[in-house]
């Protein structure tokens, strides 16, 4: 199983990096929207592990991009952010996300929605 991690802060990163490969996934890494794309088109991750708040292209397009392509239909988005008002959360998942966790957030339970979704 593919995730992509897609965050700009190195210490985030770096942490999920960890964990997920500790559990069996392969781990692709983009710092902003424009790299995630292009690695999701070249790799079709089974899921991305999404930040909103990114240099250049933000989670939301990413998201957008990523939902609106045939190619991409079984590829699932957690949202990973900070903006944790309820109207970012709903934003997010209107966006087509999958799940939208705010920052900070349990390691023990987004292992346990990865996965969940990627059981799927």
């Amino acid at each position: 199983m593919k995730i992509l991690i897609v965050d700009d802060e190195p210490g985030i990163v770096m942490s999920l990096e960890f964990l997920m490969k500790k559990e069996g996934y392969q781990v692709y890494i983009a710092r902003d929207g424009a790299e995630a794309l292009d690695i999701i088109r070249q790799e079709t991750p089974h899921l991305v592990l999404l930040d909103i708040m990114m240099p250049s292209v933000d989670g939301y397009e990413v998201c957008r991009q990523v939902k609106e392509s045939e190619s991409l239909q079984e590829t699932k988005i957690i949202f990973l952010s900070a903006k944790s008002k309820e109207s970012d959360i709903e934003k997010g998942l209107s966006f087509g996300a999958d799940l939208y966790l705010t920052k900070p957030f349990s390691t023990r339970n987004l292992m346990a929605k990865v996965q969940e979704l990627t059981a799927c």
